[in-house]
């Protein structure tokens, strides 16, 4: 085997590194704007120009933004989030369910060990809200909630690479929902089956938990196929 030349980083990648270590450990909040360029200039002691390679890096991988005459801001908490959703938005509807099929049934069959009265009561809050919201037909509210719903159960989970990942793709999932309701005019919602979820992670009941994620994801797929068609008709 033969090895290659060993080669000294570069001062913007380790810029990089330093900056995108920030962001992943939430010194830099998602949604915060970050220090101006001359303090950043300052604290790094580096020119101008290392300091824009960096941060353009971090932009061109969905890390950060830049909004013309405001500053960069922080918009994405890793570099996985921006990968994921990127992927998602190229996957067939069906097949992005078949993925939260996986996450969400090992999600539920956790939570409904893990929980606690803290995460029962967020879980509770958001079946409630999401209810009130489709009643009323705030569609927009709704699917807040509906996300809300599930990042609770997740969370409830206590597992903090299951949290990242559901994290990272339910932005992109819950575009592709509101693109097929505004298709098919029609947001659609299980109530019974979200609610023997929660039932079952009150009670732990980890089959019956794992039983209801499986019911509501058939039935979503049953509905998209009979009113949504297929994702070329939903782009």
């Amino acid at each position: 085997m033969s090895l290659r030349k060993i080669t000294k980083r570069s001062l913007t990648e380790q810029i990089v590194d330093q900056l995108e270590q920030l962001i992943e450990t939430g010194e830099w909040p998602l949604g915060s704007k970050i220090p101006p360029e001359p303090e950043l200039m300052g604290q790094l002691e580096v020119s101008r120009n290392t300091l824009r390679e960096a941060i353009k890096a971090l932009t061109h991988a969905g890390l950060l933004k830049t909004r013309q005459g405001d500053g960069t801001y922080v918009s994405a908490s890793s570099s996985l989030g921006p990968v994921l959703q990127k992927r998602v938005n190229r996957t067939d509807y069906i097949q992005s369910l078949e993925v939260r099929h996986a996450l969400e049934r090992e999600a539920a069959y956790l939570a409904a060990n893990n929980r606690t009265d803290s995460d029962i009561e967020q879980i509770r809050l958001c079946f409630e809200c999401q209810n009130e919201a489709i009643q009323n037909g705030q569609y927009e509210d709704f699917a807040d909630w509906d996300v809300a719903f599930h990042k609770a159960i997740v969370a409830a989970s206590k597992n903090g690479l299951l949290m990242d990942l559901y994290e990272h793709i339910t932005d992109a999932l819950k575009e592709m929902v509101t693109k097929i309701t505004a298709k098919t005019g029609d947001a659609y919602y299980s109530k019974d089956t979200h609610e023997q979820l929660l039932n079952a992670i009150v009670e732990q009941d980890q089959v019956r938990a794992v039983d209801a994620v499986h019911h509501y994801i058939e039935e979503s797929k049953q509905h998209f196929i009979q009113f949504g068609g297929s994702m070329n008709e939903i782009n």
